[in-house]
């Protein structure tokens, strides 16, 4: 698994350092979705090796057989790009005008689902917002994200567990993992929610 997710990486940053802005569409998840298995399906490219099947699992740090990590990149990468590229969501533009500009175009809610995008808004410290891609479901209150440039150092940052916060459990507010500590992030983020993959049909 690891050799399979260091190719993974390697082959999103080969595309994202060449200037590339289509890296292809990630399949959209079906609803309750949040295993390993299907992980796998929507992670895994045309040419990757093939990978013996694991039991079905809920999809979590153990699942997938791998702690919290951080991967260096050649050069300095956004967490805008890497979204966009790992995601197949196509908007552009800063991280937290993605919400409204996914308006009438992908879906938006404010529950996780695998491939989504989490969407944080802009405060005075984080004035250009911040976007993660779920890569995993734990339960309604953690999820599992993937992400560039998160401490400013534009390092990749995978799997990291992510909390819900919020008084009204509806991702409004989350805590982040701090992977070089080892220990859960006492900050409180504000979010708007997930930009789901899906692409929304215009009425006829």
């Amino acid at each position: 698994m690891a050799r399979f997710e260091s190719n993974l990486v390697l082959s999103v940053l080969a595309v994202l350092l060449a200037g590339c802005t289509s890296y292809g569409t990630l399949p959209a998840p079906r609803a309750g979705t949040g295993t390993a298995a299907a992980y796998r399906a929507m992670t895994t490219p045309d040419w990757a090796p093939a990978i013996n099947p694991a039991p079905e699992a809920p999809l979590r740090s153990s699942a997938i057989a791998a702690p919290p990590r951080i991967v260096t990149p050649d050069r300095p990468l956004q967490c805008v790009p890497y979204a966009r590229e790992l995601s197949g969501i196509s908007i552009r533009g800063d991280a937290w005008t993605w919400w409204n500009k996914a308006a009438h175009r992908y879906g938006r809610t404010g529950r996780p689902e695998m491939g989504s995008v989490l969407v944080f808004r802009r405060t005075g410290r984080n004035r250009y917002g911040h976007l993660a891609v779920v890569t995993g479901v734990v339960s309604d209150r953690e999820i599992l994200v993937s992400h560039a440039n998160w401490l400013n150092r534009g390092r990749i940052h995978i799997d990291t567990p992510v909390l819900d916060v919020s008084p009204g459990n509806d991702w409004s507010q989350v805590r982040v993992w701090y992977t070089p500590g080892n220990f859960m992030g006492r900050s409180v983020y504000p979010t708007n929610g997930f930009i789901v993959p899906h692409v929304v049909q215009a009425a006829r």
